[in-house]
């Protein structure tokens, strides 16, 4: 991700949304030595991660469909990981050459969890939705599959199945049922990161 600053910028001023433990905006800010860095999120106990994850790394409590605490026009980047997208408030705290990461999931993320720990499936046509809800202010500039196996234990599967939206789906036999998985446990990642260019 930290290629995908614009253009090249190894200072780049950079913002995640949702950034949960801030671990994602720490490795662009690990790749460009000079970028600084916002990580948003609408969690207490995140943003007190956050704010721990890079030295480089400032942490803001804020709900980005409320607005980012941000000025007009200062980002170089942002970056959203599997978190909503308010593309108008993206846009407006975007330089012109700015870049906007995003990182979905496809249907293959996941996949050997869904069916035996009853998760949520990934729609097929998330891509188009994301397309479709980002077009009017944003222009596609490239589209990247990354996909590899995890070797995860239960308690890893157990952090990977609370950070989505099947936290909350079969949680009263969740447990007994990731004990009866094998340990360690081949699980896929599987997503696409997009980079959006502000349209003009």
């Amino acid at each position: 991700m930290g290629d995908d600053l614009p253009p090249r910028r190894t200072d780049a001023a950079v913002l995640e949304v949702g950034a949960g433990t801030g671990y994602y905006l720490a490795t662009v800010l690990d790749a460009a030595p000079a970028a600084r860095g916002i990580a948003v999120d609408v969690s207490k106990p995140a943003v007190r991660r956050c704010a721990r994850a890079h030295g480089r790394a400032g942490a803001v409590l804020a709900d980005a469909w409320r607005g980012l605490p941000v000025r007009d026009g200062v980002l170089d980047a942002v970056l959203c990981v599997f978190a909503p997208r308010n593309a108008e408030e993206v846009a407006r705290v975007l330089t012109p050459d700015g870049r906007f990461v995003v990182v979905t999931p496809t249907e293959r993320h996941l996949g050997e969890l869904i069916e035996p720990l009853a998760m949520v499936r990934v729609d097929a046509d998330k891509q188009e939705r994301l397309a479709e809800s980002l077009g009017a202010r944003f222009e596609l500039l490239e589209r990247t599959p990354v996909e590899y196996t995890m070797a995860l234990d239960h308690a890893d599967i157990r952090h990977v199945v609370r950070m989505g939206p099947s936290a909350f789906h079969g949680a009263d036999t969740r447990d007994e049922r990731i004990a009866a998985l094998p340990e360690p446990y081949p699980v896929t990642a599987s997503v696409t990161v997009s980079v959006y260019r502000p349209r003009g």
